[in-house]
């Protein structure tokens, strides 16, 4: 298996070779990721087949990018390998590890 770190502001802030991709998006399990980077926000938005996301604030050295990652916590029974993980955008770059 590959692993997969996601970095911003020159800090890696997940890593792990246990990712689940789905439509292109890797999904870090939530123990992969660092908690001091990400911070919960309020947004929220609705996937037809994956159910309600929860948004994250990424931040790193006192630079932000709004609702830069997020989860699906209780998502649908169709995308149920998601449970318990955080995906990444923005300008968080997804990367094979070195």
């Amino acid at each position: 298996m590959t692993t997969y770190q996601a970095g911003f502001n020159g800090q890696v802030i997940a890593r792990s070779d246990a990712t689940v991709v789905v439509e292109g998006n890797h999904y870090f399990p939530l123990e992969a990721v660092r908690p001091e980077f990400v911070h919960r926000t309020r947004a929220k938005s609705l996937c037809p087949w994956k159910g309600v996301a929860s948004y994250y604030t990424v931040e790193v050295n006192g630079v932000r990018d709004a609702n830069a990652a997020w989860t699906y916590r209780h998502p649908s029974p169709l995308a149920r390998r998601i449970k318990n993980h955080i995906a990444f955008w923005g300008s968080i770059r997804v990367v094979p590890a070195d």
